[in-house]
């Protein structure tokens, strides 16, 4: 029975040390990805927070109430724009967005639209029989422009075409490396105030446009709303990696644990085992006296 015993905890450690290997190669590739994720994301924060200065600046006087993208259309619909990960292994990090989104979704879901980005996402809200007007998977670690275009265009299609009112991002916030939190973005009609970015000097008066700035309002807007749907899909990826990381940490630590309870079970029913063996070859011994 004991022999028995050992070899149910022999392929136990050999199972835990396998999955231990697979946990900790993970959370390394995972803390790589993550380094490339905040240098990429932090370069993004300067540009994005340039840009809407630029945009404060030309909104400071110009005249938003003909232009479509500041000014909501006729629907009561809303669409909301999950952004999940393509991969698992990474905590809570997709159920978080899921309930978030849920959390609008069910308010009103007769006058709910849903966009996916990541197969997680789709996995999840078929669970819930919540249908998409579109999905999008294989989003690259690094988010470029070309992905962010591609789905402003479908939101902007749906919005110009008076099917929806309102666009809604719901993201992940990076706050820190163990801090993220699931958030809603509204990106269109865009709200005036939100871009608004304090100046420390009046540069107003030295900057003069040409075209007129109402003409440049309209350009620019497109600009600035595919700059917002990049900057939150690098809050997205780079909060996915810093959650893959730390549950990969956390599956590593528990793997530990239950090793040393293993192996200290092992080491004593084999003792149990040896010195029940001895108490019978001297009670062999005696006998035979």
């Amino acid at each position: 029975m004991a022999g028995a015993g050992l070899i149910a905890i022999k392929r136990r450690i050999k199972s835990i040390n396998n999955t231990k290997k697979i946990t900790k190669a993970i959370g390394l590739v995972a803390t790589s990805k993550l380094r490339k994720a905040r240098e990429s994301l932090s370069l993004n924060n300067d540009y994005y927070n340039s840009f809407r200065e630029v945009m404060n600046t030309v909104l400071s006087d110009s005249e938003v109430d003909k232009n479509i993208y500041f000014t909501r259309n006729d629907s009561n619909k809303k669409l909301y724009i999950a952004l999940t990960s393509d991969t698992g292994l990474c905590g809570g990090f997709n159920g978080n967005v899921v309930s978030k989104t849920l959390e609008y979704v069910l308010k009103d879901k007769e006058n709910s639209l849903l966009i996916i980005v990541g197969q997680k996402g789709r996995v999840y809200f078929r669970r819930f029989n919540i249908e998409s007007v579109a999905e999008y998977v294989e989003i690259p670690d690094l988010p470029t422009i070309k992905e962010a275009k591609t789905i402003l265009d479908k939101a902007l299609e749906l919005y110009s075409r008076g099917e929806v009112g309102e666009v809604n991002v719901i993201y992940t916030e990076f706050v820190s490396a163990v801090k993220q939190e699931a958030k809603l973005k509204k990106l269109l009609p865009i709200d005036k105030d939100s871009i608004g970015v304090s100046h420390e000097n009046d540069e107003n008066a030295l900057i003069e446009f040409e075209p007129e700035k109402g003409k440049i309002l309209g350009n620019i807007s497109e600009l600035y709303l595919k700059q917002t749907i990049l900057n939150l899909m690098l809050n997205s990826k780079t909060s996915e990696q810093s959650s893959r990381m730390t549950a990969m940490d956390g599956a590593t630590k528990n793997a530990n644990d239950l090793l040393d309870k293993l192996n200290l079970k092992y080491n004593r029913i084999r003792q149990s085992t040896i010195t029940q063996e001895i108490s019978e070859i001297v009670g062999g011994a005696e006998a035979q006296r």
